[in-house]
């Protein structure tokens, strides 16, 4: 158990009223190609269409507006492979706090530069996400700087459950959401909300196999480590938090792997068939869905492409080059 304030539809509630100054509700969009594909009614959550192309700007816009006039001083500091570090920096921009955001040293460039542009602070440490987290928490006591943990914040979780408000209120009648999970945030926010607001709507996680800490402590209902070698590094880690998973390990209907191929497969049809960009994990809900064989045949599926900001590299690397 944690020592963090489990937040509740309330929370969500007064999440949405102080972003909504700053953020749009994103368009929930329906492709009969997918449709067809799926065997089933898919609606899109373009969470890829928000400023900084990622769902979670949601949650550092709301953590951001309410921080006390030291932490603001003394400014925040947060680790990421991308869209995490990207909503911290953009929130720290509009409330004009300092932001120091640490990566992994093979990261994301389009993040990168989109942090830089912000106004933050980019360092780079260790070869994945739990090095650069690692590092960072060294950082913030060293520096006394306010933290922004990527799970265990629950005015992240707040902030990012207002997208399945929005699904809702749209589509009353979603029987399915189906959600990316990397820290879990995202899948977090939508059982608070799903399971508040209409009980019988199931949430369903996904994350590559090549990168299952969330995944395995679910199942095993406590915390565990494991490999992580996804190429998308929006599910990357190799370790789960704690906070998203409390709040998984009672109210999420099921957690599914998908394999890197079906990753892959998904970025591209979601790219070709919807025409925005796409990030791997933005594709994951879809690559799930496809994945499972006739379990969503018939029924009306809301899938969150939770993000866009896939490489220049990533993207030639979906179209190989014909040989010559």
């Amino acid at each position: 158990m944690t020592d963090w304030p489990v937040p509740d539809l309330a929370d969500v509630l007064a999440a949405r009223q102080r972003i909504a100054p700053y953020l749009r509700p994103t368009p929930l969009y329906r492709y009969p190609a997918l449709d067809a594909m799926a065997g089933a009614q898919l609606w899109v959550k373009h969470e890829n269409h928000q400023p900084v192309g990622a769902f979670k700007v949601r949650g550092g816009v709301n953590l951001v507006s309410q921080l006390i006039s030291d932490e603001r001083h003394r400014g925040v500091i947060a680790a990421s492979t991308g869209n995490h570090g990207q909503s911290v920096a953009y929130a720290a921009d509009l409330f004009g706090v300092r932001a120091v955001i640490c990566m992994p040293e093979q990261a994301n460039p389009v993040k990168v530069e989109s942090m830089r542009a912000l106004g933050a602070e980019v360092v780079f440490h260790g070869r994945d996400f739990d090095e650069a987290r690692e590092y960072c928490e060294k950082q913030a006591t060293e520096h006394r700087y306010r933290y922004i943990h990527s799970g265990d914040e629950p005015a992240l979780i707040a902030g990012v459950a207002t997208y399945t408000l929005e699904i809702l209120e749209a589509r009353p009648d979603t029987e399915v959401i189906v959600v990316p999970v990397g820290g879990g945030s995202g899948a977090a926010g939508a059982c608070v909300v799903a399971k508040a607001v209409r009980p019988s709507v199931q949430v369903i996680g996904v994350q590559s196999e090549a990168a299952p800490a969330a995944y395995r402590s679910w199942r095993a209902g406590t915390l565990v480590e494991d490999t992580n070698s996804t190429f998308a590094e929006g599910l990357a880690t190799r370790t789960a938090f704690e906070l998203p998973q409390q709040i998984m390990r009672e109210r999420l209907d099921d957690f599914v792997l998908v394999s890197e191929d079906a990753l892959k497969s998904a970025t591209r049809l979601m790219i070709e068939k919807t025409r925005n960009l796409v990030e791997p994990a933005g594709a994951a809900a879809l690559a799930a869905v496809l994945s499972a064989a006739g379990r969503f045949a018939g029924r009306t599926v809301a899938i969150v492409c939770s993000g866009g900001n896939i490489s220049p590299a990533q993207l030639a690397g979906l179209w190989p080059a014909e040989p010559a």
